[in-house]
């Protein structure tokens, strides 16, 4: 009887990380089905539980690194997410203090803020996209000042 509460447990840690695609109670369903294994073989409860517990630890610290690197690098970063780190050429003036400011990113234009509040950045100065917030990218100025 015991087998069934085991491929229960299994089941249900499997529908949970299908509901969250965390991969982390996989793992754990994995545990289960190999202690109902060991229940099967006719196995102490004991000797069960120790067998679920290394099992799903085993799996999730040895397997769910490597299974992460996998799935991350089929990841294609959207146009918002692979902003940081581009160059922009400020088109309207930033001051953070009056909320003004714009700069074009790759031919598109983008509402734009500076890192630093007390800095005024004018039109023409290449910006450095450091994060995005919102719809708003948040810059700081390049090294090389203006484009003329």
């Amino acid at each position: 009887m015991i087998i069934v509460y085991w491929l229960i447990g299994a089941l249900i840690l499997a529908g949970f990380e299908a509901h969250t695609l965390g991969l982390t109670t996989i793992w754990f369903a994995g545990g289960a089905l190999v202690a109902a294994l060991f229940c099967g073989l006719g196995f102490p409860l004991w000797v069960q539980i120790v067998v679920f517990a290394a099992v799903s630890i085993l799996m999730l610290v040895l397997t769910r690194p490597l299974a992460m690197k996998y799935l991350n690098s089929r990841t294609v970063k959207t146009n918002v997410d692979g902003m940081a780190g581009k160059t922009g050429l400020v088109t309207q003036p930033i001051d953070n203090l009056h909320g003004k400011g714009q700069v074009d990113v790759d031919g598109q234009l983008w509402t734009a803020r500076s890192t630093d509040d007390d800095i005024l950045i004018d039109t023409g100065t290449k910006v450095t996209v450091k994060a995005v917030q919102g719809v708003k990218l948040i810059v700081k100025t390049k090294e090389e000042d203006h484009v003329f």
